[in-house]
């Protein structure tokens, strides 16, 4: 990697803000060429996968890194990456891909549920802590305008990733208090703690919403979907195969070798400071300190 790459890395005002929202912005995250070879990507991928039965919704397309070039490129995207890093440390691989389409709708002829939920589904029924660990975070890359309401917009709880509980009735129709729409433009890109209490809404603009979702965790999560980019290991850059999975051992996502994590040794000389200690600040010699619940249901 270039090291021009860490005039990105996540300043003192983005981390305070994303440490409270649990969520952050990133204007002109893609470059106009890669930004049109994605749009193109989706659009070839909707043209194959959209069904009858689809009609005029939501179409969300998992395992999308294979697809194209461009959607490798996404991986450690400069204007993005060094945020993430900023936020989860070096130990870290993308275990989540998806794109979604979501046509423009007559709303009021259409049953539409709203569909609060924090991300990771069983993580958060099966883990004992309050609040529930942060494990991943995903980023959003908007391939179209949505920077007014009505536009199938993600709808997000500010600094609901505290709370393990939502304050809001379960009836696919309520949002809580405080809830407001990510307002974003063509080629800008949120970044998203999986805890933040979201949902999908309407689109209602008269032009399809198209994103590209890419989910990032430390790299003993399971994946969430198939990922098949083993295939792709031959024309990546070392950086590039951890990101996408590759390994020495299955014991070496929680005891690295340095072939392993590329990430750190590059970090060890180009930014020692996300090298040396974990994402939260402690040494690596020393171990981390230890309403009603919405449905984990739907996308955002």
């Amino acid at each position: 990697m270039d090291t021009t790459i860490l005039t990105h890395i996540l300043s003192t005002e983005e981390r305070e803000a994303f440490e409270q929202d649990g969520f952050l912005l990133v204007r002109n995250a893609l470059d106009s060429d890669l930004h049109q070879r994605l749009i193109d990507v989706v659009d070839r991928v909707e043209k194959r996968e959209r069904r009858a039965e689809h009609g005029n919704r939501l179409l969300s397309i998992t395992d999308v890194v294979h697809e194209d070039p461009s959607m490798v490129e996404l991986v450690d995207n400069p204007h993005v990456f060094p945020k993430l890093w900023s936020i989860l440390g070096w130990n870290i691989y993308l275990y989540h891909s998806h794109l979604d389409v979501t046509p423009s709708e007559n709303a009021d002829d259409q049953p539409w549920n709203v569909a609060w939920h924090q991300d990771s589904m069983r993580v958060n029924d099966e883990i004992e802590s309050n609040p529930r660990p942060r494990l991943s975070v995903k980023i959003g890359y908007y391939l179209t305008d949505v920077s007014q309401p009505d536009q199938g917009n993600t709808l997000v709880l500010p600094g609901s990733h505290l709370d393990n509980q939502l304050d809001c009735p379960n009836d696919g129709i309520s949002n809580p208090e405080g809830a407001i729409p990510v307002c974003v433009n063509a080629g800008d890109a949120v970044i998203l703690d999986r805890r933040v209490w979201h949902t999908r809404s309407p689109n209602t603009s008269g032009f399809s919403r198209k994103v590209i979702w890419y989910g990032y965790s430390y790299r003993w999560m399971r994946p969430k979907d198939e990922m098949t980019v083993a295939h792709l290991y031959g024309q990546l850059t070392p950086i590039q195969r951890q990101l996408l999975g590759d390994a020495t051992s299955a014991n070496s996502v929680y005891d690295p070798t340095p072939e392993d994590v590329p990430l750190r040794a590059w970090l060890e000389q180009n930014a020692p400071q996300f090298a040396t200690s974990s994402p939260h600040g402690v040494s690596d010699a020393r171990p981390p300190a230890g309403g009603q619940r919405g449905k984990n249901i739907g996308r955002a």
